[in-house]
């Protein structure tokens, strides 16, 4: 039993947001003892809150958690952002899309609500990713019993989170899939290992650390617990598996061996994200603004489409750099083989 997150491996499912985790992903990582995230990103309360009743009605471990995502004030120049609109827009016609050219900003689908949900109705872990918010929010789930994890890339964003009176830290090394949680977008996201960067952040800071970043193996999470985590995070290994709702395009691509490798791109959604290289990313990266969530509107009705037709030049595909480990099959399987040796 790892006693910081009261489950039976130290295994964490990272949540996916945008569809990849499902309630069905959940059981199974409860099922094979790693402990699973629900992913808020994105989602209306209402949704979340029907999420979290079908978690606790599973009768399972009852172990889990709920990932949220701040909301952020990065700031979009409106006239690059029209710009880059116009620059996209012969992408979209290739779907009968016209895009918004005019920037969206949101408090990332209901913050507040979703907020008060976990306060009237609080689940064991609530973790946050891109930032932090107002450090009576964080005393305010920490009171309803809650333990609060906080999304950190270096030591001086732990010793922030340490100081706003987080329980524990999720260290997210360059190396994983989908968007960064850096507190500063526009900050060019270093090479450091994720055993590397385990052990900056325990020499900065005395709190708990799942690590995550880079995972394909067993060994891989060995090394991480050796270099001072609590636990490991995966992510990616879990896109093709039978509970994961990615899109097929999504978990096609993974297996594709026309994508070899993955690169961090901020062309999709204004902010850094690790996924695989395609061709949109070549198009586009080098003009396309910064600024999230606003990017994230604008390409959405695109990257949906694109989904659905199977076009995998189009989409997002997140993914960490060890997305070639990435097997179809039960996600306990998974689990089993990263637990090898533990």
């Amino acid at each position: 039993m790892t006693g910081f997150l009261e489950s039976e491996l130290p295994i964490v499912a990272a949540p996916m947001a945008g569809g990849p985790t499902t309630v069905a992903l959940v059981g199974a990582m409860q099922g094979a003892g790693a402990f699973p995230f629900l992913a808020g990103g994105y989602k209306k309360a209402e949704a979340l809150a029907a999420e979290v009743r079908q978690v606790r009605e599973l009768g399972g471990s009852g172990t889990f958690g709920v990932n949220l995502f701040v909301p952020g004030t990065d700031a979009v120049d409106a006239a690059a952002f029209r710009a880059y609109a116009a620059e996209l827009a012969p992408e979209a016609a290739q779907y009968g899309l016209e895009l918004d050219p005019q920037p969206v900003v949101d408090d990332d689908d209901e913050w507040p609500d979703k907020l008060a949900l976990l306060l009237a109705e609080p689940v064991p872990v609530v973790s946050l990713t891109f930032g932090l918010p107002d450090v009576r929010d964080i005393a305010a789930l920490r009171r309803v019993g809650s333990r609060v994890l906080a999304t950190v890339t270096t030591a001086a964003e732990a010793k922030i989170a340490r100081d706003a009176g987080v329980d524990g830290l999720v260290v997210q090394a360059p190396a994983a899939g989908g968007h960064s949680g850096t507190y500063d977008p526009l900050r060019t996201l270093t090479s450091v290992s994720a055993p590397d960067l385990v052990r900056e952040v325990r020499a900065a800071v005395e709190l708990p650390v799942v690590v995550g970043g880079g995972v394909a193996r067993a060994e891989d999470v060995r090394v991480l617990l050796a270099a001072g985590a609590e636990a490991v995070a995966v992510g990616t290994l879990l896109l093709r598996t039978d509970e994961s709702g990615a899109s097929q395009t999504h978990k096609d691509a993974l297996a594709d061996p026309a994508f070899t490798e993955t690169v961090i791109t901020h062309a999709f959604t204004g902010r850094p994200a690790r996924g695989l290289h395609n061709g949109f990313i070549d198009r586009h990266e080098s003009t396309a603004p910064y600024g999230y969530p606003a990017l994230h509107h604008l390409t959405r009705p695109l990257r949906q489409a694109a989904a659905k037709a199977g076009d995998a030049d189009r989409l997002h595909l997140w993914a960490g750099t060890g997305f070639r480990a990435a097997k179809e099959g039960p996600a306990a399987e998974v689990i089993r083989e990263l637990a090898r040796g533990l």
